[in-house]
């Protein structure tokens, strides 16, 4: 057996990360470029000051405009790359969206926006990654971030639940189809992760009634993804392809 020396070096890779102005995001762009790759950062508007600001913190960060709802925005994004000679060799699917309420009081509009963003988007952006990878003849990763909710739904996360757990499919489906072409495609599904976005809300007596259930007795920060995603993206993982890693702190061990 031959060990590589540096499994975890992405030196010399481009990453591309969606929803990089998130809270998420932004922590896996961290991480992709402290391990040496050049970041792509998407987000429907380039010009937000997350995204500025982190792209002036990453050396080599490039900022481009994607609406992964739209398959026009996506193509479109590519093309730029294209244009630019940049190859990217890692996708992070990160950009998502969440609509709460009871099932039978959401609207169509609500279903469509989750699952449209969710899924049908990482759809989208990983056909236009594989396609030129294949017809370049060079390996990949994609990633693709769901959620221990696509595993075990809870009470007024319907389309969010349901989204996350057709991605996790979508990642076995384009794992077996792709894998002849050297592409490999997992899942990182995290649990309650703290971020701006939820932060009110894990302070509320109904995140804490969740947070007890955590065996490990708390939620997650972005910087407990920081290693799974340097595996799945790396060579440290090159024989992982199609797996759905979790990292919950033990949640989905217990009802949620």
């Amino acid at each position: 057996m031959t060990v590589k020396a540096e499994p975890f070096d992405l030196s010399g890779k481009v990453a591309m990360v969606t929803g990089a102005a998130g809270g998420l995001g932004q922590c896996f762009a961290k991480t992709l470029s402290a391990a040496g790759a050049s970041v792509v950062l998407c987000s429907r508007d380039r010009d937000r000051p997350e995204l500025v600001r982190l792209a002036n913190d990453l050396a080599g960060a490039e900022r481009l405009a994607m609406d992964v709802v739209s398959h026009a925005s996506v193509e479109q994004a590519f093309e730029v790359l294209d244009e630019k000679g940049i190859q990217v060799d890692i996708l992070v699917n990160n950009a998502g969206v969440a609509i709460s309420g009871r099932a039978q009081a959401l609207s169509d509009a609500d279903w469509n926006a989750v699952v449209d963003t969710n899924l049908r988007g990482a759809w989208t952006v990983s056909q236009q990654l594989a396609k030129r990878l294949i017809e370049q003849s060079r390996p990949g990763s994609i990633v693709n971030i769901a959620s221990i909710l696509g595993l075990q739904p809870s009470k007024g996360t319907a389309p969010y639940a349901v989204s996350k757990a057709g991605l996790i499919q979508m990642t076995r489906a384009l794992a077996l189809e792709w894998a002849r072409f050297n592409i490999r495609v997992n899942a990182l599904s995290p649990g309650y992760i703290e971020t701006d976005i939820n932060r009110e809300f894990l302070q509320s007596d109904t995140a804490a009634a969740h947070i007890k259930r955590i065996p490990t007795r708390r939620v997650g920060v972005a910087e407990d993804l920081a290693g799974p995603i340097l595996l799945l993206a790396s060579a440290a993982g090159e024989h992982m392809t199609g797996s759905n890693l979790v990292v919950d702190g033990g949640h989905s061990c217990a009802s949620l």
